[in-house]
């Protein structure tokens, strides 16, 4: 457990050395997507899984000849033909994009070369050599082939391959049950009349809006008052049935703020409490054997700089992804900056023309610039002044 308030490094080499490994699950293959694959994947089947036509055209058995030389044409293949069909010596055969190719044949002739007169066809053999546009059976992969690797991210494009393959459901990490607890009597839904000395609940929508946006749809939402006893009846709740718990608010210094408390009495191993931060020094982040427990400063920006470089990441380890606490990059600052004390800056800030615009209003509890940002530019503690130019790690959302 750490007594003092530590660094950014500090704190997040802490959570990488306590990552916990999502359990894993058989996903569907429409529901899969952004999950990763929890284990490799080999091909069932030989694909294509027989030879076919690459083109609209004729199917031949190649033989040299010259520009006179006619192929006589009676029979048809079409895509999705069961039947088995062979061609014979000096016979053509319609087929069609993707039908089987009948046996024995082995090139293609494109229909926009080709002339038909009197049930015969004509073409340039000196265009074509043997083989064109002809599909060979496994051309793509062999059965048994690694076609997917363990840790891949499903992408639509990796949809399309798992499914031409004929594989319904894949291995992946699944997503962890999230529950959010929202601390402050003064809180108001979204809607409702807002009354002198109340404000709208911002960090709910915020924070459901951003576990959504990850992937995680297994969300419970509650709502605490300040009242100690009451807290901690819905603390036990949650972490019997939570994988992990994000509190907003009631974690700082205040008569009324019970959290650590309430955490300390569930046996919640503390990690570390406040980080030497800008907004968002207020955070303490604990774990059980199984779960994590992330209680977040209640202001908006805080809160959601604070889920975006530490709740985040350990989100996406949970999920399977590598190396989740990097950076998107490092960019040049547009124009100066500078900052008194000896805290790590986490900025509102926009990354636009490979530059980085840090945007007005820093506050802690202003979000007008989360309007136009698209990311969290941080700013090295021991650094007072950047001028223009400076490079510096960018997160985006």
């Amino acid at each position: 457990m750490m007594s003092y308030m530590v660094s950014v490094e500090t704190a997040k080499n802490i959570l990488e050395a306590n990552l916990i490994d999502g359990k894993i699950t058989l996903c569907p293959l429409l529901e899969s997507l952004g999950f990763v694959l929890s284990e490799a994947i080999f091909s069932p089947i030989d694909i294509p899984s027989f030879d076919n036509s690459a083109m609209d055209g004729y199917a031949i058995r190649w033989e040299q000849g010259n520009g006179s030389r006619k192929l006589k044409t009676q029979s048809m293949m079409r895509a999705g033909e069961t039947n088995h069909t062979a061609i014979q010596t000096g016979e053509a055969i319609r087929i069609f994009t993707g039908a089987p190719t009948p046996t024995g044949a082995d090139t293609i002739i494109p229909q926009e070369y080709v002339t038909v007169q009197n049930g015969s066809i004509h073409f340039d053999w000196e265009r074509f050599e043997k083989g064109a546009n002809f599909r060979k059976m496994g051309a793509q992969n062999r059965q048994g082939d690694l076609i997917a690797e363990k840790g891949t991210v499903v992408s639509p494009g990796m949809v399309g391959l798992l499914a031409s393959v004929g594989i319904s459901e894949v291995p992946v990490y699944a997503a962890p049950k999230v529950g959010l607890l929202l601390t402050g009597d003064e809180l108001v839904e979204v809607g409702q009349p807002l009354s002198f000395g109340k404000i709208y609940n911002a960090n709910g929508p915020i924070l459901n809006t951003y576990l959504r946006d990850l992937g995680i749809s297994n969300i419970s939402i509650y709502k605490a008052v300040d009242e100690p006893e009451r807290l901690q009846i819905i603390l036990h709740e949650l972490l019997e049935e939570v994988d992990v718990l994000v509190i907003s608010g009631g974690i700082s210094v205040g008569d009324y703020d019970f959290v650590k408390k309430g955490l300390e009495n569930e046996g919640v191993e503390e990690l570390f409490y406040k980080v030497s931060q800008k907004p968002g020094k207020p955070l303490w982040v604990g774990r059980t054997e199984t779960q994590w427990v992330f209680a977040l400063p209640g202001n908006p920006a805080s809160t959601l700089t604070c889920f975006n470089q530490y709740v985040k990441p350990c989100l996406e380890a949970w999920m399977g992804k590598k190396n989740t606490f990097q950076p998107m990059g490092t960019f040049p600052l547009q124009t100066d900056f500078s900052k008194k004390g000896a805290l790590t800056f986490f900025l509102k800030a926009k990354l636009e023309n490979e530059g980085i615009k840090v945007l007005p209003g820093q506050e802690s509890f202003n979000l007008i610039a989360y309007g136009n940002a698209n990311g969290i530019a941080e700013i090295p503690k021991d650094l007072d002044f950047l001028p223009k130019g400076t490079m510096v790690r960018f997160f985006s959302w």
